[in-house]
C-alpha cells in the first residue's frame, strides 16, 4: 500500500517540481475558497498549504480548515497563506512551520501584505513577478548581520529601517529589489545602496522558500513516524452558513493537478442521462444519494475502516474485475480518473458504506414501509398481501412446493421473469435473490411459487 496521501497547495513560493523532490504528494495550485474542503473530501492523511489567493479570488475559509481537521486530516501551513492561516488557527490544531509562521504567531508581523506577491499564470509555473515584503525584511536583517549595512550606536539600523519603510509604502505588485534601490536614491547613503546592490545576488534571503521547503520536510518526517489521523479537541459546528458553503464548494471539482477530471461537472452526467434508457440516471442518482447518506452517518458516528478490511475489499474488487496484474489495475485507474490514493479512498468508503448498511439493516423494513406510505403504494400492496395470504391459506398453499406448481421449474422462472417482470432470467439466481435482501435462491423460489399460485387462483 502506498504511503498516506498528502495534498500540497503551492505556487510562486515553491514550484511543484522542486516540492516533489522533498515530498511525494499531490501538488495543487495556490489554495482558494473551497479548495481545502474539496481536498478533504478525498480523505488524505494531510493537507499542506504554502500559497493561496487573496483579493479578487476569495481566500481559503478558516472553517473549511477546521472541518478538515475535524475529519481526522492533519493541516500544515508555512511561508505565505499557509503561515497566515496556521498562525490564526494554531489554537485549534493547525500546525505551522518556519520563521514567517512564528513571526505572525508571535505578533511580530500582522499584515497580510508581508507575504503577498503578484505571480504569473499556471503555464509559467506561477512564477513570482514581485518580491514579498517578508523576504525584503529578512534580507535586510541578513545584510545588517553580514556588515553590509551599517549598524552603529549613533545610527542603529538607520539604512535598514529606511529601506524597509520604503518597501512597506510600495504597493505589493511593484515591490522588487531594483525598484527599491532606485526609490531609495537620495534617501539613504549612496555607499550603503552600492554595498547592498553588490551583495544582493548572493545574499538575498528567500525566507518564504526556505519555510516552504522546511514544511515539506517536516510533513515527510511526520508521515514516516506518526501516520495516525488528526485528533482535535474542539467540536465542529454545522451551521446553516457552513452547509450552504460546502454545498457551493462541492459543485466544483479539485484542480486537474490532483488527477481529477477536467470536464465540467455536468458534462459526464449528461452522458449518463443519455445512456442506458430513462431509468439509468434516476437509479444511479439514488445509489449515489444512498452512498452519500451512508458516509455522512459514518462520519457522524465516528465509524472507521480498518486497514485490513480495506485491503480485503480492494482484493475482492480487483478479483471481480480481473485486475490481477499491476498493468491491468493501472489501466483501470487511468480510465476511471483515479490515482492510487483515490483508489484507496474509494475502497475505504466502500467499507464504511457497507458498515452503515449492516447497522441499518435491522431498521430497513420499517423505513421501507414508511417509504411506501410516502409514495402512496403502501395501501394497494398491503391489500394484495392480505388477499394472497388468505387465498393461499384457504387451500393449504402457504408454503407451496415445486410439485404443487403447474409449471416445471425452468418454465416457472421464465414465466416469472419474462412474463411478469419483462426481463431475462438472471444468469445467477442467488445473486439476484441477495439483491432483494433474500438469503438465496431457495427463498426466492418460495416467493415465486406463492406468486404463481396466487395468480392462478385470482383468474
Amino acid at each position: 500500500m502506498s504511503p498516506p496521501a498528502v495534498f500540497v497547495f503551492t505556487g510562486p513560493t515553491l514550484p511543484a517540481e522542486e516540492g516533489r523532490a522533498l515530498l511525494d504528494a499531490v501538488y495543487l495550485p495556490p489554495v482558494s475558497q473551497g479548495d481545502v474542503y474539496r481536498a478533504a473530501r478525498e480523505r488524505p492523511w494531510a493537507i499542506a498549504i504554502v500559497d493561496g489567493y487573496f483579493g479578487r479570488i476569495p481566500a481559503v475559509w478558516h472553517k473549511e480548515i477546521l472541518w478538515a481537521m475535524s475529519q481526522g486530516i492533519h493541516v500544515f501551513g508555512a511561508a505565505s497563506m499557509g503561515a497566515l492561516r496556521a498562525a490564526e488557527l494554531a489554537p485549534f490544531g493547525m500546525e505551522g512551520v518556519g520563521a514567517v509562521f512564528e513571526a505572525f504567531r508571535d505578533g511580530l508581523l500582522t499584515d497580510d501584505d508581508e507575504v503577498t506577491v503578484v505571480h504569473g499564470p499556471a503555464t509559467s509555473g506561477y512564477r513570482a513577478l514581485s518580491e514579498a515584503l517578508v523576504n525584503i525584511r529578512f534580507t535586510l536583517e541578513a545584510a545588517v548581520a553580514a556588515g553590509v549595512l551599517p549598524e552603529t550606536p549613533e545610527t542603529p539600523e538607520q539604512t535598514r529601517q529606511a529601506l524597509l519603510a520604503l518597501a512597506k509604502s510600495t504597493f505589493y505588485p511593484q515591490r522588487s529589489w531594483p525598484a527599491l534601490l532606485k526609490n531609495a536614491q537620495g534617501k539613504v547613503p549612496e555607499a550603503d545602496l552600492a554595498a547592498l546592490a553588490a551583495w544582493l545576488p548572493g545574499g538575498r534571503v528567500d525566507q518564504k522558500g526556505r519555510d516552504a521547503r522546511a514544511l515539506l520536510a517536516h510533513v515527510a518526517a511526520r508521515r514516516e513516524v506518526d501516520p495516525a489521523p488528526k485528533m482535535v479537541r474542539f467540536r465542529f459546528q454545522h451551521t446553516d452558513a457552513w452547509e450552504e458553503a460546502r454545498r457551493q464548494a462541492a459543485e466544483r471539482p479539485l484542480d486537474a493537478a490532483a488527477g481529477a477530471d477536467t470536464l465540467p461537472p455536468d458534462a459526464l452526467l449528461d452522458e449518463l442521462r443519455h445512456a442506458g434508457g430513462p431509468e439509468r440516471y434516476p437509479a444511479e442518482r439514488e445509489r449515489a444519494l444512498s452512498r452519500a447518506l451512508a458516509l455522512e452517518v459514518a462520519r457522524l458516528q465516528g465509524l472507521s475502516a480498518p486497514p485490513a478490511r480495506i485491503e480485503e475489499t480492494a482484493d475482492a474488487f480487483r478479483r471481480a474485475r480481473g485486475l490481477h496484474e499491476p498493468e491491468a489495475l493501472a489501466r483501470f485507474l487511468a480510465e476511471q480518473g483515479l490515482s492510487p490514493e483515490g483508489f484507496y479512498r474509494l475502497m475505504r468508503d466502500e467499507v464504511l458504506e457497507s458498515r452503515v448498511r449492516s447497522l441499518a439493516a435491522a431498521e430497513l423494513p420499517h423505513h421501507l414501509h414508511d417509504r411506501l406510505r410516502a409514495s402512496g403504494d403502501y395501501g394497494p400492496l398491503k391489500t394484495r398481501s392480505r388477499d394472497k395470504q388468505a387465498a393461499l391459506a384457504a387451500r393449504g398453499l402457504d408454503n407451496p412446493a415445486v410439485a404443487d406448481c403447474d409449471l416445471p421449474l425452468p418454465e416457472l422462472w421464465r414465466w416469472y421473469f419474462e412474463e411478469r417482470l419483462g426481463k431475462p432470467v438472471p444468469a445467477d439466481l442467488a445473486v439476484y435473490a441477495r439483491s432483494l435482501d433474500l438469503p438465496g435462491e431457495e427463498t426466492l423460489l418460495r416467493t415465486v411459487l406463492r406468486e404463481r399460485q396466487f395468480c392462478r387462483l385470482s383468474r
